[in-house]
């Protein structure tokens, strides 16, 4: 699945274009996910479908999602900005951050240079890099023109070697342990106690995938992850503010 997505991406490079640059204040991740009230700090997704679940959330409204989001006092928001296969666009993530105070996640397939400086305009102050879709080096080349454009920027591995890859090039002061595995989609927590004792210290671990409940947040906790991505699960919540508080509380939980 993997490959026919950025198959589709490499197309859409072609007609990319930059939107009017946003004039706005650069929010740090990393800062933001550490100062976390909780076990873990909270990165909670605006997503309506996926490739491997359809349509997640039917009465999509992302500006109400994420102040939903903030009020509930998460402490990051990933926003989906593909759209061909997770119905998502830029123009959600400009909004957004003009309409909440935490830090926003750009969560895109980004295999080109241009794809940072839209981020950069589009108000983004992370994007998501990905370590199954780059090669060492052009992963570490965007994450440099990230910083340089006073973003961050969350690497994303999901396998052992494909870590490996990425710290013989450099180290990642933010990576994220994606659960799912991005060709098969299976989806494991075990994938971050696998992988958390060979992320360096200095790196902040975020666990990502497959976490639905105060007790799935506490064992990733445990094998060492300090944050936690969350989407379809927080997305299929009815009431959103209660629902993260059940999973970052367990309050409610029978």
């Amino acid at each position: 699945m993997l490959e026919t997505i950025l198959a589709v991406k490499k197309q859409e490079l072609q007609q990319l274009y930059l939107p009017e640059e946003q004039q706005t204040t650069r929010r740090s991740l990393r800062d933001s996910l550490l100062e976390s009230p909780y076990i873990a700090g909270l990165i909670a997704e605006v997503k309506k479908a996926s490739p491997s679940k359809g349509i997640i959330r039917e009465d999509f409204n992302p500006t109400q999602i994420a102040a939903d989001y903030n009020q509930a006092g998460v402490q990051a928001i990933s926003v989906l900005t593909d759209q061909h296969f997770f119905q998502g666009h830029r123009d959600f993530l400009t909004t957004i951050k003009q309409n909440v105070d935490v830090p926003i996640l750009r969560k895109d397939f980004i295999i080109d240079p241009v794809q940072v400086v839209e981020s950069a305009y589009i108000g983004a102050d992370a994007i998501l890099l990905i370590g199954e879709a780059l090669e060492a080096r052009q992963l570490h080349e965007l994450y440099n023109q990230a910083y340089d454009l006073g973003m961050e920027a969350l690497v994303e591995v999901h396998s052992e070697e494909t870590l490996d890859r990425v710290l013989n090039e450099f180290t990642p002061r933010i990576v994220g342990v994606n659960n799912r595995n991005l060709h098969t989609f299976e989806t494991k927590l075990s994938q971050t106690e696998r992988m958390a004792s060979l992320v360096p210290e200095e790196s902040l671990l975020v666990s990502e995938s497959g976490i639905v409940n105060y007790e799935d947040v506490q064992d990733v906790v445990e094998y060492g992850a300090k944050a936690i991505l969350v989407g379809e699960s927080l997305m299929r919540q009815n009431q959103i503010v209660e629902g993260v508080q059940r999973l970052m509380n367990g309050v409610g939980e029978s």
